[in-house]
């Protein structure tokens, strides 16, 4: 396994300029690695909807890249999205960053932690490439290749969990993060 920062420098390193949404325990951490108007801290009071943003944002600039780094209780919470992402052609690479805990909400543990292969079901879903790393070492060797190219893309990161987690907070209002994504997205 590797640590959720570990997994984020290795996104950091090989983002390129694609867009990043991050959600739940992504938010809080992120800005440590990038902190730019392609960044945007997506705190909903609904989990689960990063994907469809990141569809949403794709469709509305064609050619952009969206990185979305999502956790595996967000991912449960949508796992209907791998359909709809699987009918695009886009560049849009879903990260589900597996610790099988629910982190932010409490540490309880995922429904199916440690038997919901979220790579499968994509496949199943129709994604035309899929990763899995166990370890920073695979997942910085792969990294180019798997944020690159035609997507949609599903990758999932064995991440070591930690409890007492509380809920991040975005870096800024989200009027400011929408005013600055607002800027990429016309330029």
């Amino acid at each position: 396994m590797m640590t959720l920062d570990e997994a984020l420098a290795v996104v950091a390193r090989h983002r390129q300029n694609h867009l990043v949404v991050a959600t739940m325990a992504a938010v809080g951490a992120w800005p440590a690695f990038s902190d730019t108007h392609r960044d945007f801290a997506y705190m909903p009071s609904s989990m689960g909807q990063a994907p469809s943003l990141a569809l949403g944002l794709a469709m509305s600039k064609p050619g952009q890249g969206v990185i979305v780094l999502n956790g595996d209780g967000s991912m449960l919470m949508n796992l209907g999205v791998l359909a709809t992402l699987s009918q695009y052609t886009l560049p849009i690479y879903l990260i589900v960053m597996d610790n099988g805990l629910y982190e932010v909400t409490g540490g309880q543990p995922t429904a199916g932690a440690g038997r919901v292969d979220f790579a499968a079901l994509a496949k199943a879903a129709g994604f035309p490439r899929v990763y899995h790393f166990l370890e920073r070492t695979d997942w910085e060797a792969k990294a180019a290749e798997a944020l690159s190219g035609p997507g949609p893309v599903l990758i999932t990161l064995a991440i070591e969990p930690r409890l007492g987690q509380k809920t991040p907070r975005p870096p800024r209002p989200m009027e400011d993060q929408i005013q600055r994504l607002r800027s990429v997205l016309q330029s």
